[in-house]
């Protein structure tokens, strides 16, 4: 058995300055922000939202911005293959962390490991 749930709002940035798109969303969306450079990479800013709420996750992109979820799991491998019997595509495995994954109706989505402390009642469980 696995466990997953709906973690993450990425809003994937083509513009380079990250900072900015932060202080945007920041204010737009009335959640501070966390940290402006999460991994010390430059790539991803992080807005504080409260533990019941989705994670909202700011991403420096090569490609046109868009938005994307991110689902985690206590299990990728199993995670992935349960959602390619569904019909999805694995695209990249990244960094070795993460897949990235494109549903029937072509949005790209990410499967993540934990990102929250505990899953909490609301989690799917899968046998």
């Amino acid at each position: 058995m696995h466990h997953s749930r709906l973690c993450s709002l990425v809003l994937d940035c083509e513009d380079g300055d990250l900072v900015a798109a932060a202080a945007f969303w920041s204010a737009a969306l009335g959640k501070p922000v966390a940290t402006s450079d999460e991994d010390g990479d430059g790539k991803y800013a992080v807005l504080e939202t409260a533990r019941d709420e989705l994670r909202v996750l700011l991403q420096r992109v090569d490609h046109a911005s868009r938005v994307h979820l991110d689902i985690e799991t206590d299990d990728l491998e199993a995670e992935a293959s349960r959602l390619e019997a569904l019909g999805a595509t694995r695209i990249a495995f990244v960094h070795d962390r993460w897949w990235v994954m494109e549903a029937p109706t072509g949005h790209r989505f990410c499967v993540v490991g934990r990102q929250g402390e505990v899953f909490g009642p609301s989690v799917n469980r899968w046998d």
